[in-house]
């Protein structure tokens, strides 16, 4: 083969992969992932299909900048942010397949909270029912030396198995899977925790938590996905979900 062809062959599998990565770039599904039945959580530019947990729309202080959504922190209003709050799907799930990315700032401290049910009249908070991913800063946060309370964790349930967690300010890839009970936390490609929810076990392991006085947490098969303001800033981005 010459030189000149094999210059060509080049260009054209470097031109080939910088089109395909433009083509599923952040907050895109690629053909395969549409097909096996995923679907955007956000679309990289609006905040379209969530809600403020209570059914009001959106707060100002969750803004939407170079693909990332994000929690603005400059006026801070108790332990929250004002106008911030903590934001739900718009959709309820049961069985399914999450990933995210998600990145904390210095001392930053957030969640993922998943079975979410919505009833304002009756939990004030989304994790009056849904148990909790932490988002968290390790090296940092003061949560970091409390024990079920670290990155990657079932908050104040389990332990992740093995810290995967990358310092504040990088990315972190989240996974989390549920099936017909089955719990599965992934961080960074590695399954952190699993385990079996509503069973006897898992009424015990709440039992013996902060969440004891809270009957509805932990008890709903069906709800919504929340993303937490705990007053800090935070970054989601390529937020997607398949039915299983």
């Amino acid at each position: 083969m010459n030189k000149l062809l094999t210059l060509a062959i080049v260009s054209i599998s470097i031109f080939s992969c910088t089109s395909n990565q433009k083509a599923t770039g952040q907050n895109q599904l690629t053909k395969k992932e549409i097909n096996d039945g995923w679907k955007l959580l956000f679309d990289g530019k609006t905040t379209n299909g969530w809600h403020r947990y209570g059914g009001e729309p959106v707060g100002k202080a969750w803004k939407v900048k170079d693909g990332n959504l994000y929690l603005d922190t400059s006026s801070k209003e108790n332990w929250q942010i004002k106008d911030g709050g903590d934001i739900v799907s718009d959709e309820e799930y049961e069985n399914f397949d999450l990933q995210l990315e998600w990145s904390i700032a210095k001392d930053g401290n957030s969640g993922i909270i998943i079975y979410i049910h919505e009833d304002k009249a009756k939990y004030n908070w989304p994790w009056e029912t849904g148990p909790e991913m932490q988002v968290l800063d390790n090296n940092g946060h003061p949560d970091a030396k409390i024990i079920k309370h670290r990155a990657g964790d079932l908050y104040d349930l389990i332990s992740c198995s093995k810290e995967t967690v990358k310092p504040y300010g990088e990315w972190n890839l989240v996974e989390i899977k549920s099936i017909n009970g089955k719990l599965d936390l992934y961080l960074n490609g590695v399954n952190v925790v699993s385990t079996t929810m509503w069973n006897d076990d898992w009424r015990k392991m709440i039992a013996a938590s902060k969440f004891k006085n809270m009957p509805g947490f932990g008890t709903y098969k069906k709800g919504r996905i929340g993303l937490q303001d705990h007053g800090n800033e935070v970054l989601f981005r390529n937020i997607k979900i398949r039915k299983l």
